[in-house]
């Protein structure tokens, strides 16, 4: 599985790579059959005005379905990553289920909501 983590705003450090990396592999390791890339940005929205600015973006493209994104948004870092990808692991298995359950059905019928998760969670 490749992860492409890229960071806007501010320089991606060892630790904040390795955190990343770390966490989406224990999340999606299981999966590693039907993921085979996982893209993740990290911005800094605000820059150092500071407030709940730190983005987790996380982008999995799973083959005949729509993508899975998710878009988390927190005053930390570390905390918008680990949400982003309890989130993503979540949605990940729930596709991988259904797709199991129904192996002929086509996720691209679904309507937007079902298929692809797009919110911007910032209350907690």
């Amino acid at each position: 599985m490749h992860i492409d983590i890229q960071a806007r705003g501010f320089e991606l450090t060892d630790s904040l790579r390795e955190h990343t990396r770390r966490r989406l592999g224990f999340a999606t390791d299981w999966a590693r059959d039907e993921v085979r890339r996982i893209n993740v940005r990290l911005s800094d929205v605000n820059g150092p005005r500071g407030g709940k600015d730190k983005r987790c973006l996380i982008q999995i493209p799973l083959s005949g379905r729509p993508d899975i994104v998710i878009d988390e948004l927190e005053s930390d870092l570390y905390v918008s990553i680990d949400k982003a990808i309890g989130r993503a692991e979540r949605v990940l298995a729930k596709q991988i289920e259904r797709a199991r359950e129904h192996p002929h059905d086509t996720f691209k019928n679904l309507p937007a909501a079902d298929a692809q998760e797009t919110e911007t969670s910032s209350t907690h």
